[in-house]
């Protein structure tokens, strides 16, 4: 089995290389997804409530939107609420990694994560793969997705930089491009970790 970190900046396409990932027949296990589970849980509830305050919670659910707008501005609230997340979220990846049925071919784990350099999670992986686009791609795929510039850069201004992600990185995917070109680096790094993969169970 090989673990891989799949990260990128805000708008660069994460999910969309995920997806691609997945059509090949890797694992992929989306971070942002589990926290939308582990933000339902009573426990987590609790905890946060105890950072932001009661104002937190709108009708007996967290309200997102007002959290989005403290931790987008402020830094040290940013780290406490990662810290009451990040440590469950990598819980749930080792427990879906543990049940994944062995079946004698090689398998491929993607776990998409949109911070894995910033709070320094690379070496929980064997190897990371970085998405990228010009951040003027990424804005204007965001605008059509309804995410205004000023939320969009907000959120890419707490994230390291793309090419500091890209130096650091095993592998790089530009989706600048069409979807196609994408899907052709993504068939080409996929077939490498296969060989990779057969490689490491061979020895």
């Amino acid at each position: 089995m090989i673990k891989i970190g799949l990260t990128g900046n805000f708008g660069m396409g994460k999910s969309t290389v995920a997806e691609l990932f997945k059509k090949l027949g890797a694992y992929v296990i989306s971070a942002d997804k589990i926290v939308e589970t582990l933000l339902e849980e009573p426990e987590v509830i609790e905890e946060i409530k105890k950072l932001f305050g009661n104002e937190v919670i709108t009708n007996g659910k967290l309200n997102k939107k007002y959290i989005s707008s403290i931790v987008f501005e402020n830094p040290l609230m940013r780290i406490y609420l990662e810290n009451i997340l990040h440590p469950r979220v990598f819980e749930k990846v080792d427990e879906i990694v543990k049940n994944i049925p062995q079946r004698g071919e090689p398998i491929i784990v993607v776990v998409e994560a949109p911070i894995i350099f910033e709070r320094g999670y690379q070496n929980k992986f064997d190897l990371i793969i970085t998405v990228f686009t010009s951040e003027e791609i990424a804005l204007e795929r965001l605008e059509k997705k309804g995410i205004s510039k000023e939320e969009a850069f907000r959120r890419l201004k707490c994230q390291f930089p793309i090419e500091i992600k890209k130096s650091k990185s095993d592998y790089i995917i530009n989706n600048s491009g069409t979807l196609e070109e994408t899907a052709q680096q993504v068939e080409a790094i996929f077939q490498k970790l296969i060989a990779m993969e057969r490689k490491y169970a061979g020895n």
